[in-house]
């Protein structure tokens, strides 16, 4: 899924591109994008955009009247520019958004739509669709503290919780905690003041890294190549593959559809962290350390 970095990035293109244009119409093709009635679709048409800001990981159409057209990409959605009118193809294409100088073209691969349009009126139309977390960037550590702390979560949930902190998911979680060498599953508010501060100055770091990489990628084109999995990234979607730091093989806990990718060497000692499939199936014989590992794997072989 598009975060923070990804999401600002596109923000920045968008308004080189749409800025002060006229939005002469959205096409929607696909049935299960458009999530609002009130007020209707059309009403955006002929309106001049104005602004756009982030709301989360969600990109905010700013038009004229007051009007937000609320851009959701999910996991799989990402965003295109193209020569005006250009055909929206299913079932990949979702719909477009047609501008005299060109057209915003919205795809989601995979068959689960998640993506979602929603059009609402000001602020209060806003404030419905946030879920409320810090923005990081903005933040002071004391700040950043008090959030952290609020609940006693692991610190994977709650740098991915919306509600706490603002556009940080599943991939940026992970290298966000590589850099202040911290595990996935430590829990909040059995942190010390030096590993919180490590964790806020993690959080800084990582995410301005990785939007000044990504506009400087997109060096002025509009970013085409959006991926959860990027050349560079120290550990996540990197399992088996060494670590940038220490050389030990990254590992991985998952659960449902999602995966943790960490450093057991950087991150937690030595510790290998439960991966529930596994880890049910083997259940006593599960390695607890990465020398049990290696040995578990020298007798399969």
């Amino acid at each position: 899924m598009p975060e923070l970095p990804d999401i600002t990035v596109y923000i920045e293109a968008l308004e080189k591109r749409i800025l002060n244009q006229t939005l002469e119409g959205v096409r929607v093709v696909s049935p299960f994008l458009l999530r609002t009635a009130t007020p209707p679709l059309t009403s955006a048409n002929g309106k001049k955009v104005l602004r756009l800001r982030r709301l989360g990981k969600r990109i905010c159409i700013g038009l004229e009247d007051g009007l937000w057209l609320v851009l959701h990409l999910m996991i799989a959605g990402r965003l295109h520019w193209r020569a005006r009118g250009v055909r929206v193809s299913r079932p990949r294409g979702l719909a477009a958004f047609d501008f005299p100088n060109g057209s915003i073209l919205w795809t989601e691969a995979g068959s689960q739509k998640r993506a979602s349009l929603h059009i609402v009126v000001g602020e209060e139309g806003l404030r419905a669709l946030d879920p409320g977390g810090t923005e990081v960037l903005d933040s002071d550590a004391s700040q950043f503290a008090a959030v952290l702390l609020s609940a006693n979560h692991t610190l994977k949930r709650a740098l991915t919780d919306p509600r706490l902190f603002s556009g940080i998911g599943n991939a940026y979680s992970d290298e966000i905690l590589f850099e202040a060498r911290l595990s996935p599953l430590a829990l909040t508010q059995k942190m010390t003041a030096p590993e919180i501060h490590r964790l806020f100055e993690g959080v800084r770091v990582t995410l301005t890294r990785w939007t000044d990489s990504l506009r400087a990628e997109a060096a002025g084109k509009f970013p085409e190549n959006v991926t959860a999995f990027r050349e560079g990234m120290a550990v996540h979607g990197r399992y088996k593959q060494p670590c940038p730091r220490c050389g030990t093989k990254i590992q991985r806990i998952r659960y449902a559809s999602n995966e943790t990718n960490y450093c057991p060497t950087c991150q937690t000692g030595g510790k290998l962290l439960a991966d529930r499939a596994l880890s049910r199936l083997l259940r006593e014989d599960w390695p607890r350390t990465l020398e049990e590992l290696e040995l578990l794997t020298s007798k399969r072989t």
